[in-house]
């Protein structure tokens, strides 16, 4: 099972959303242990596991409470997955299942993802409209405090397990924003459904799609919205924003549909691995739903493994126009791994390359115009007295109404005139619609 997103370990595997979606990409193929068996041949290491023997006979012995094998030994596993990079894992029964039932989108909780950074708890990014968007948390917020403990020295684990809980309760988490003071932020938790692709008309001509993850039926549903955005503008857009900022990523399959659906040919991404079977190419098969309008890409620090195999394809292909700030720099692929009793291990197989043979592995994909985030403040224009509120002034010989003073009709209130980094790529889709007409 093949998926993407950035989020550190068990963090991933959470109901708490506390990570992407984790919708599986494919069916893992039941070669993959054995070729990955056969690449092993060196000899046991015999003198290590005479130690990790007498370590588990010292703690059976002389811990000042009694332990089970099982207990140690499920630790000792757990172990060796998360020391080999902050995305492998080994998933007990509970969070395997949890993992399986992330796929449809719904789950319990907050609606935060995030990531241990220097033994802090950080918000990578909340998802939107859930209990900690509508609440005001944001990308990069460090979380210190949870109902009043403090998390440093916590384990990502225990810091989840703190942060779950039942439907409807309340939970107090203590924010740093930017080094500033601490303050808190009180909210329910709550059923978490996430639609993961939203659109709409900006104005005429201009459409907007919102990717907030990569789940098993994204790109059946950005095909939908690309269709609905040319039926409700009438007739071929002039141009679409597509909306990756905070992604956190998701199912590699989606993320190459998605990409299908704005190119007539060419390489898509490619994966390399250790094994035989993470060894993927994916190209476009020729069904471009766009009709090739010109395209403006929205990524941030916030988008993240899948988000930037779209972002970087994209851009290699010379496609559309990046624009905003650099992604996270996810370039992993993991694979589940069932085992028997109800148990996984996740584990990385592979780095992904774009179309270019690029790794953006941390370091990210670099847009093609820096925005950064800005706050937009609109001044009321100054009502200036026009020729059309003379008196006896002479009319327009084309025809048409009068446009004196006040004529004009309030606008409509749109996702852009808050949004500076939307702003510009539509202003951006502008110029090129009227260069291209000329």
């Amino acid at each position: 099972m093949l998926y993407l997103s950035r989020l550190t370990s068990l963090a991933l595997t959470i109901a708490l959303v506390i990570g992407a979606p984790l919708a599986f990409a494919d069916q893992a193929e039941p070669a993959a242990p054995a070729g990955m068996a056969a690449t092993t041949k060196a000899p046991l290491p015999l003198e290590e596991l005479r130690t990790f023997a007498e370590v588990m006979d010292r703690i059976k012995a002389a811990y000042v409470e009694p332990v089970d094998d099982k207990t140690l030994l499920e630790n000792a596993i757990k172990g060796m997955l998360s020391n080999l990079d902050p995305h492998s894992a080994y998933l007990g029964p509970e969070d395997f299942a949890e993992l399986q039932e992330s796929t449809s989108g719904e789950f319990g909780g907050l609606g935060i993802e995030v990531g241990a950074e220097d033994g802090q708890i950080k918000v990578v990014s909340p998802i939107d409209d859930t209990p900690a968007s509508k609440a005001g948390i944001q990308a990069g917020d460090l979380i210190v405090k949870i109902n009043g403990q403090p998390t440093r020295g916590q384990t990502m684990t225990e810091a989840v397990d703190k942060m779950r809980g039942k439907i409807g309760q309340k939970i107090t988490l203590t924010l740093v924003r930017d080094g500033g003071a601490p303050f808190d932020v009180t909210l329910a938790r709550a059923t978490i459904t996430v639609k993961s692709v939203k659109s709409q008309l900006l104005e005429s001509g201009y459409g907007y799609i919102r990717i907030t993850q990569f789940q098993v039926k994204t790109g059946d549903e950005v095909a939908k919205a690309l269709a609905k955005l040319r039926k409700d503008n009438g007739k071929k857009l002039n141009g679409i924003v597509l909306d990756l900022r905070n992604n956190p990523g998701g199912v590699l399959q989606s993320a190459v549909e998605v990409v299908d659906h704005f190119i007539t040919k060419g390489l898509i991404v490619y994966t390399k691995g250790r094994i035989a079977n993470s060894e993927l190419r994916f190209s476009a098969t020729g069904n471009d739903l766009s009709e090739n309008v010109p395209l403006a890409v929205l990524i941030n620090g916030g988008s993240a493994s899948a988000s930037e195999i779209v972002a970087g394809a994209l851009q290699d292909q010379k496609r559309g126009v990046l624009m905003g700030t650099t992604s996270f720099g996810k370039g992993s692929v993991q694979t589940v791994l069932p085992l028997n009793n109800e148990r996984a291990l996740k584990i990385t197989t592979a780095l992904y390359y774009t179309p270019n043979g690029r790794s953006i592995q941390a370091q990210g994909i670099v847009p093609d115009i820096e925005v950064r985030k800005a706050k937009i403040t609109n001044e009321v224009d100054s009502e200036y007295y026009k020729e059309a509120d003379l008196q006896g002034h002479l009319g327009n010989g084309n025809g048409g109404a009068d446009q004196p003073t006040g004529s004009s009709a309030k606008a409509k209130p749109m996702p852009q005139d808050d949004d500076y980094q939307l702003a510009q790529a539509l202003s951006l889709l502008k110029g090129l619609s009227i260069t291209r007409s000329r």
